[in-house]
């Protein structure tokens, strides 16, 4: 069973606030803008993704079909840990190409707890064999992710969470 989000309701953001956009981070609602669409008024989230500065608009309607999130909160730090330390799991032996597609399934779901489970997988396969340059590439993508989440949620510097993450898988 797929690890899930905590939130059932979709939560309201203000301009400040940092979001989780699956699949592209960490962002920060810079504003609220109010468009006309197919002839009907809605109001859009303007999101800037911290990781890169690309401005997303989503929907206020549909911030709960899309994905987006408040960051988590201790409870859901340590629980991220947690996964990231469980070493007796079993890495999927399939080909490297359905690896692939499943662990990008789990990233585009935007689960803290299911990035953090892909980044545990590669790092575990990578200590058996070469990663492909996909996984390879989707190792640095969920990496990324994590640390960006995991900072703000602590409340502390990239590079915590960066020497954290080399403390767990020894390198």
């Amino acid at each position: 069973m797929p690890a899930t989000q905590a939130t059932q309701t979709a939560p309201n953001f203000k301009v400040g606030d940092k979001a989780v956009y699956p699949g592209q981070g960490v962002g920060e609602v810079m504003g609220i803008e109010h468009k006309e669409v197919a002839g009907q008024r809605q109001s859009f989230y303007v999101l800037r993704i911290l990781e890169n500065g690309m401005k997303i608009m989503i929907p206020m309607n549909k911030v709960g079909s899309v994905g987006l999130r408040e960051i988590i909160g201790e409870k859901d730090v340590r629980r991220v840990y947690g996964i990231l330390r469980e070493k007796e799991v079993s890495v999927d032996s399939t080909t490297w190409n359905r690896r692939y597609r499943e662990y990008m399934d789990k990233i585009k779901t935007g689960s803290v707890f299911e990035i953090a489970e892909v980044l545990r997988d590669l790092y575990l396969l990578r200590s058996d064999k070469d990663l492909s340059f996909g996984e390879r590439k989707m190792l640095d993508t969920a990496r990324s992710l994590l640390i960006k989440e995991l900072a703000i949620a602590k409340a502390c510097d990239e590079q915590v969470v960066e020497d954290d993450l080399k403390s767990i898988f020894n390198c």
